[in-house]
């Protein structure tokens, strides 16, 4: 690829794909933690930082997820959908 450096080309679609993957299960992983594990033990836990891939920026931190369109955790509209409790209940 033109103007790219040595690190993105060893970053290949299939590379790309596969760690979007794994983010993606690390995130699933620990909601489902969070939202069904005990509340005192998981209050603190922090969600999974993204493996980092060339030429993406991970200075921008934001643990917000929206979730119906709102602002939040959206712990408890996560847990009337999946039949759980929220840990922040």
């Amino acid at each position: 690829m033109r103007g790219s450096t040595p690190d993105e080309d060893q970053w290949t679609l299939d590379r790309q794909l596969l760690a979007t993957i794994a983010d993606s299960v690390r995130e699933t992983t620990f909601a489902l933690v969070r939202l069904h594990g005990d509340p005192k033990k998981t209050k603190h836990m922090k969600p999974p930082k993204p493996i980092p891939r060339p030429g993406v920026n991970q200075s921008k931190k934001s643990n917000v997820i929206r979730f119906g369109g709102r602002h939040g955790s959206g712990a408890a509209q996560l847990a009337q959908v999946f039949g759980g409790r929220a840990a922040t209940q």
